[in-house]
């Protein structure tokens, strides 16, 4: 049995030790002596606040755990003060549950929800004495997998990782601990259970068995198999029936507050809307709904697991739900009503907004309200199909306002592709309309708490949508916007809040890099970086050290344009959506035309010809 590390001489020295005690309430607890029990380290590459308000670790926790040979656990990245004590004690980074060294798990899954946490997974393996390269990994290792939105494209992390899990985790997860128990009985080599992965396993990605070849230019030449036997395109996964899938019906209650400290009650998973920014957009189609009775007993049970006081209605568009009326008339009446419990709706929409349904929401714990136009003027929200009006928000903030709400906060990007300054004003004409509104309703007055949030974030060109062959703008052009911006919404009664432009160039080039960007990664954790996405530990000159130590051209994977023809890093990746239907997306903004809704008009996307066949 794998000793336990002994956390009692640091837990009193660091900040919010609750962090790592792993036994909070309905945490899952097995006996790690058990014979052939699969060790399973679920890490989320943050801070345990962060990592425990993601619902998808909640989901595949539950999944694993259900089975009787796996035992998962959760590992998140210890805060500074913690790692300092850590290093300083010779204690090996653990998993919460057992409080074991993983480096005697089975495999240490990491999530990858955003591309600048990489550096945090490099320091997990450090911090568990795991060799960071997968080529120097030996058979007993744990086996290095990767999966969420940013796995799309892992080829910067192709040096590191042994496999890469495509799409949703739910079945595929249990299809390879079922492959690796019959594997660990044999003596056949760390190669061959990855080969037979690749072969075998429909949504497993394996690095090491695909060569990629360069032009002359450094663009990618060519990402082929180096076996004839295994797919040159690798599909990624889908759930077709969220009926009849697991999800949980108890999840972990921290003891601290975390980012989102509720019930998180998924609706649906896809898009139809079809913003040609969006990269869950496009990666998570098709569309796929819980049914409202499903949904029902969810709540029901994760309400009597869990003690929550509030409940979220979880998607990426959640007004956009067939049966939004239905379930949220039977959670507000069942549980706002007769226990107090609140309702939240997050990603609501200026074009289908209802202000009853978000009146009833607000009764129990009123907030204020959050709108993204995303651009300025209706010329862009055209080019890059946001599919809403000046109108909309006109008419949402007038009802809003009306009805006792007293701010709102506008979200924006910057440097989308065609964007000039006249888009930036409409952005400061937006608020300024807001303000304007508000009085008309107020009888010309603003009242005290009255304000309205503007923030702004930089443009990142995407794998898998139609805007991946623009070039994000340079430094110096998203300065000058920002300061502009600055300038044009000086106002008492506006806030402006922009994101630094270094995380998002930086972002950039993780997103749309190949696996040159591999070495750049190592040399810049190995001069010290880490939580790359906080702006307090964020160190750009040494991400700038290396880059240029590595002799790798920043521009040219975040600035540069790319043409139709060219060869990316991820074309041997198949999410669904055809590269025919990219081009077309990305040609119809040129012309600023609009591309209906799915849910009105298939548009040809390319999702329901294979991959989900008569799920759209």
């Amino acid at each position: 049995m794998t000793k336990k590390v002994n956390l009692d001489n640091i837990l009193m020295k660091v900040e919010k030790p609750a962090r790592y005690l792993g036994n909070e309430i309905n945490a899952c607890h097995k006996d790690t002596s058990k014979k052939d029990l699969v060790r399973f380290g679920f890490s989320f590459p943050d801070v345990y606040e962060v990592g425990m308000s993601h619902l998808g670790l909640q989901i595949l926790y539950g999944v694993l755990n259900e089975r009787d040979d796996i035992f998962c656990e959760r590992i998140f990245s210890p805060a500074i003060d913690m790692e300092e004590k850590m290093r300083e004690n010779n204690i090996p980074m653990f998993g919460l549950e057992s409080r074991e060294s993983i480096t005697n798990f089975d495999f240490l899954a990491f999530t990858l929800q955003y591309e600048l946490s990489y550096t945090n997974i490099l320091n997990i393996l450090d911090l568990a004495k795991v060799e960071l390269l997968a080529k120097d990994r030996k058979r007993n290792d744990p086996f290095i997998l990767v999966g969420g939105p940013c796995a799309y494209n892992s080829e910067p992390l192709a040096d590191f990782v042994d496999i890469v899990s495509l799409g949703e985790g739910e079945e595929v997860l249990l299809e390879v601990v079922d492959r690796y128990k019959i594997w660990k009985d044999t003596d056949k080599s760390r190669e061959e259970f990855l080969y037979d992965l690749a072969k075998n396993v429909e949504g497993i990605y394996i690095p090491s068995l695909y060569d990629v070849e360069y032009n002359e230019d450094n663009t990618v030449k060519s990402v082929s198999p180096s076996k004839d036997d295994i797919p040159k395109k690798i599909p990624k996964r889908i759930i077709k029936n969220l009926d009849e899938c697991f999800f949980p019906e108890k999840i972990v209650v921290p003891f601290i507050d975390i980012v989102h400290n509720r019930i998180m009650l998924e609706l649906f998973r896809g898009c139809t809307r079809g913003c040609r920014f969006c990269q869950a957009g496009m990666i998570y189609r098709p569309i796929r709904e819980r049914s409202v009775d499903r949904l029902k007993e969810i709540a029901k049970k994760l309400i009597e697991s869990t003690g929550y006081e509030e409940m979220s209605l979880a998607s990426l568009s959640t007004s956009d739900y067939s049966n939004l009326g239905a379930i949220t008339d039977h959670l507000l009446e069942e549980y706002s009503k007769k226990q107090r419990i609140a309702l939240s709706l997050p990603s609501l929409r200026l074009d289908n907004f209802s202000l009853e349904l978000a009146h009833k929401v607000q009764e129990v714990r009123k907030s204020g309200l959050t709108f993204a136009p995303e651009a300025g003027t209706q010329r862009l929200r055209d080019v890059i199909n946001k599919g809403i009006t000046e109108f909309d928000l006109e008419n949402a903030t007038r009802k809003a306002f009306g009805k006792g709400w007293n701010s709102v906060k506008l979200y924006f990007m910057i440097g989308l592709p065609t964007e000039n300054y006249e888009d930036l004003d409409g952005i400061k004409d937006l608020a300024y309309k807001v303000i304007d509104i508000y009085r008309d309703v107020h009888e010309g007055k603003l009242t005290r708490n009255f304000g309205v949030t503007v923030s702004t974030s930089t443009f990142v060109p995407k794998p898998f949508t139609p805007f991946q062959w623009h070039g994000q703008d340079t430094q110096e052009e998203i300065r000058e916007k920002q300061i502009h911006l600055t300038k044009k919404l000086k106002n008492r009664n506006i806030k402006y809040n922009y994101h630094d432009s270094k995380t998002s160039l930086l972002e950039a080039v993780m997103a749309r890099g190949d696996r040159k960007i591999g070495k750049v990664i190592y040399d810049a954790y190995k001069k010290g970086c880490k939580f790359d996405g906080w702006g307090e530990h964020f160190k750009f000159d040494l991400w700038a050290e290396a880059f240029e130590e590595n002799n790798i051209d920043i521009d040219f994977y975040a600035n540069r344009h790319r043409e139709y023809d060219e060869v990316f890093p991820w074309d041997h990746i198949d999410v669904g959506v055809s590269k025919k239907f990219l081009i077309r997306e990305n040609e119809l903004s040129k012309t600023e035309a609009l591309t209906p809704d799915c849910r009105h008009k298939c548009n040809a996307c390319g999702i329901n010809t294979d991959l989900a066949r008569g799920l759209c």
